[in-house]
């Protein structure tokens, strides 16, 4: 079910952390999300939307915690909210299916079909992006939050559509670590925003060429694809300081 533009906001809780960031859960309708925000800032500060891996914010929690510190200190606020399906969230049934679907062909040694990535990855996008857009109009009307806006984060497909019909997003930096739909790459044409990818070359789970198919379909003039050696949760810590450095550039 699409959640109503204009549906409230409402924080759940408060703490500051180390006194340098605040950090504030909320709700939006029946979403969970989370906040963080430097602890003094003398003007609204730019905002990085983190999405967060598929395994709830629970799970994802130290990965966005440490991203959301490293962003303050940049003087950026960051906010994560949970994705369709995961942590406490209702399931999909056809995703749960889609999921068993996929697991069992790699498992096999069988190729992802186009039809399973379509099932997996489709609904959520379609599901997600109106989710992303709802809270930054909840976001940016708080007077600690202002512009520019930046997106960060997987699940790729999601980034790609946010970048074609969000233009409050001013720069992403993608984490080229899911399946990519071939629809998306018709979208992929139609982005024009600075792009900053992140691809670990060796990630079991993703399918490298889609992934630089992808870099290559995207339409922007400035684009810029790191590739690392090492799995999927292998990210380099320099290779997290440019992606920081990337939004400096585009956010200040």
């Amino acid at each position: 079910m699409a959640l109503p533009k204009g549906t409230t906001m409402q924080f759940t809780s408060e703490h500051r952390l180390d006194d340098a960031v605040l950090e504030r859960e909320f709700t939006l309708g029946e979403i969970p999300g989370i906040l963080w925000t430097p602890a003094s800032v003398s003007a609204p500060a730019p905002l990085i939307l983190l999405s967060p891996p598929p395994l709830g914010l629970r799970k994802a929690y130290p990965r966005l915690l440490a991203r959301a510190r490293h962003s303050a200190a940049d003087g950026f606020a960051t906010a994560t909210i949970e994705l369709p399906g995961s942590g406490d969230r209702p399931r999909c049934p056809a995703a749960e299916q889609a999921l068993a679907d996929l697991r069992r062909a790699m498992q096999a040694g069988e190729p992802v079909t186009d039809e399973i990535i379509d099932a997996l990855i489709l609904p959520l996008v379609e599901e997600a992006v109106p989710e992303w857009q709802v809270a930054l109009d909840a976001l940016l009307s708080l007077p600690e939050i202002g512009g520019p806006v930046g997106y960060s984060g997987g699940v790729i497909s999601i980034g790609t559509r946010l970048a074609v019909v969000e233009p409050r997003i001013s720069a992403a930096v993608l984490f080229a670590g899911s399946f990519v739909p071939r629809a998306m790459f018709e979208e992929a044409r139609q982005v024009t925003i600075p792009l900053h990818v992140l691809l670990q070359w060796d990630d079991e789970g993703n399918d490298r060429q889609a992934a630089l198919d992808l870099f290559d379909a995207f339409g922007s003039k400035e684009k810029t694809l790191h590739a690392n050696m090492g799995g999927h949760t292998g990210v380099p810590q320099f290779a997290g300081d440019a992606a920081a450095q990337f939004f400096s550039r585009h956010l200040k």
